[in-house]
């Protein structure tokens, strides 16, 4: 009897599995196509593959609206997303975060929650509220468009939510692939040496793949510190998205749906580097692992773009560009 019924129940999961496929299938894959668009455009002439994935998305955005390819894209910004945000931890560990040494471990710090902290305090000032400070912020502080994509996840929805989240990946690659050209000459000229000038490069500029392209264009010793320091900001992700959750959960109205208190993919990036710090990860994974990080984030950010309307996202214009 027990076995006879789990058959049917095993057909009944089949089958609602390959309705969900079906339903996502669509839009998923167009931004997956998009995705890979971005990345060879990237890998051939140098691109910021970022913001080409969402440039090359918001073409496309009246595919957000069609109902075969909608909830695939829906799927591919939130799900995807969460994916690519969690394996983000496979990077890190605390023996990386230990062999900076406290002072600039402090110094990184210090710069990541002040940054944060004064975004918030001016967005008013540029006609803005502060969960758009706090967006913004954390993007620049942080990991540039993984970190907007996952602070993203945790504000409360508005009609203004994805233009803000479109306008703030835009805005952070544009910058970021401009410090990658400009500060190695920068740091150069003022003749600093190759633990500052991984400090300067790692601390500000915002893209791993840029910081890795920036420090290394110095020399190798500028280039390994640079990474390390910028895994080191990444790993400030996980407690900036619970915090902001935290103190989010406390401004939700009464009886509306309140953000959890450790997302799970927060909770998954923070289990991930706590295996990786504990060298229970088999090497053999960890480039693949990151393969597939880098791959999610780029598809979500691929169908954020097929998401956002040019007209509304025009309308950001004025006090957020100045």
């Amino acid at each position: 009897m027990e076995t006879q019924s789990i058959a049917p129940r095993g057909r009944f999961v089949a089958r609602a599995f390959l309705l969900k496929a079906r339903d996502i299938g669509p839009g998923l894959a167009l931004a997956a196509m998009i995705a890979m668009a971005a990345q060879f455009i990237s890998d051939h002439y140098g691109a910021p593959v970022m913001l080409m994935a969402i440039l090359l998305g918001i073409p496309f955005q009246f595919l957000s609206q069609e109902p075969r390819t909608g909830p695939g894209i829906q799927f591919a910004a939130r799900v995807v997303l969460r994916i690519g945000v969690a394996l983000l931890g496979l990077r890190v560990s605390v023996e990386m975060i230990h062999g900076l040494g406290m002072e600039f471990i402090l110094v990184v710090f210090a710069g990541v929650f002040l940054t944060i902290i004064c975004s918030i305090v001016l967005a008013p000032m540029l006609g803005k509220d502060r969960l758009f400070g706090f967006l913004t912020g954390g993007a620049v502080a942080i990991c540039g468009a993984s970190a907007a994509l996952a602070i993203s996840s945790v504000l409360p929805k508005t009609q203004d939510s994805e233009r803000n989240l479109s306008f703030t990946v835009i805005a952070v690659t544009l910058m970021s692939t401009v410090a990658m050209i400009f500060y190695p000459i920068l740091a150069e000229s003022l003749g600093l040496d190759a633990r500052h000038a991984g400090v300067f490069l790692g601390g500000t500029i915002h893209d791993v793949a840029q910081v890795v392209g920036a420090g290394y264009s110095i020399d190798t010793e500028t280039g390994d510190f640079s990474t390390v320091v910028k895994l080191f900001r990444v790993t400030l992700l996980a407690p900036i998205v619970f915090l902001g959750a935290l103190v989010l959960r406390n401004q939700v109205p009464a009886g509306a749906k309140r953000p959890p208190l450790i997302p799970g993919f927060v909770l998954a990036f923070l289990i991930f580097a706590a295996l990786n710090s504990m060298h229970l990860i088999p090497e053999v994974l960890v480039q693949p692992s990151d393969t597939l990080s880098r791959a999610a984030l780029v598809t979500a950010v691929a169908a954020v773009g097929m998401k956002t309307s040019i007209g509304e996202l025009r309308s950001l214009g004025g006090p957020p560009l100045q």
